[in-house]
């Protein structure tokens, strides 16, 4: 199997050298389907070569990749999924394509949470700062900004393949460039769509022409409801994000 492709920039002059640096680190470590591991080599001033040796190596952090169609990216296993409230994380998580995303209740976010929000369009708030290519693909940044209250957030959105990063973090920006430093073009793999992308009817027979675009197969099972509209997608099976061979089957659950 061929392995993804980390974010890998060209072109963009204005580029801050910041994430330039972040994403020699992640280019040197593509094997993210299965670990990443990140190593702090220490140098002295002026490159002599003479300072410290290089620090033991950290032990290297399992990672998952999440996704919609081929554009994904790479977060630790240990993260959960949509863990938050009123739409704020209450610990390190995916939000996928989340409703909630708009906090409705101003919950302030614990300190050293990082997160990152698959989409498929624009989060509120995005701008497009600069632009390069991921693996050959246009992709568009949201420049990383801290509010007041300490909360850093940017994105990266892959507007040919319908979907945006946005990552966010209590602990730094540096980790917010660092998150989304890990975003790969996934050629050979498909990332479920969620169905929120839909319309308000969110209707079966679009969601199941959707996949059908990204390679996957639909398999219907229905149910009853006295609240929804016949045809309205509940649940599918695997949950979005998740990455599939394309072929697969996705199970959609509508209303009859």
């Amino acid at each position: 199997m061929n392995e993804p492709k980390l974010l890998d920039r060209t072109g963009g002059a204005g580029t801050p050298r910041r994430l330039r640096d972040r994403l020699v680190t992640a280019a040197a470590a593509a094997t993210v389907v299965a670990v990443i591991g990140v190593t702090n080599v220490l140098t002295a001033p002026g490159g002599s070569g003479t300072g410290p040796l290089p620090g033991p190596e950290p032990d290297p952090v399992p990672m998952r990749l999440v996704g919609f169609g081929h554009g994904a990216i790479a977060v630790p296993k240990v993260w959960g999924t949509d863990v938050s409230r009123c739409g704020t994380p209450r610990r390190d998580t995916v939000l996928i394509d989340d409703p909630g995303a708009v906090s409705y209740c101003d919950l302030p976010r614990p300190p050293d949470v990082d997160s990152v929000e698959l989409a498929a369009a624009p989060p509120v708030g995005f701008q497009v700062d600069e632009t390069f290519t991921v693996d050959g693909v246009r992709a568009e940044r949201r420049r990383t900004t801290c509010a007041s209250d300490g909360v850093c957030w940017g994105g990266v959105g892959l507007p040919t393949l319908q979907v945006w990063f946005r990552a966010s973090s209590s602990t730094s920006a540096d980790e917010v460039d660092r998150i989304l430093a890990r975003i790969a073009i996934v050629r050979n793999q498909v990332g479920v769509p969620s169905f929120r992308s839909l319309d308000e009817s969110r209707s079966g027979t679009a969601y199941a022409k959707l996949l059908q675009q990204l390679g996957l197969r639909a398999e219907f099972r229905t149910r009853t409801s006295l609240v929804y509209k016949p045809g309205r997608v509940v649940s599918i099976s695997p949950s979005p994000g998740t990455l599939l061979r394309p072929g697969d089957t996705v199970t959609l659950t509508v209303i009859k």
